[in-house]
């Protein structure tokens, strides 16, 4: 996602959060690093969203071929 903004990117991370998809380990060090990681729930999203990218490749093929 190259261009989104970080105030943008921070906002769906926070949102990935709050909705339990994903958690936030904060390590105490300079310069601060965060690494997101994802839940148990949000795991099962793994086979929705290989089926996404399938249709999302067929559906540009198609139009494509126009």
């Amino acid at each position: 996602m190259p261009k989104i903004t970080q105030r943008m990117l921070t906002k769906q991370l926070r949102e990935l959060e709050a909705d339990k998809i994903i958690s936030r380990k904060i390590y105490a060090q300079v310069p601060p690093k965060v690494e997101y990681s994802l839940t148990e729930i949000g795991k099962t999203l793994s086979s929705v969203l290989i089926e996404l990218e399938k249709w999302g490749t067929m559906y540009i093929s198609t139009l494509n071929k126009k």
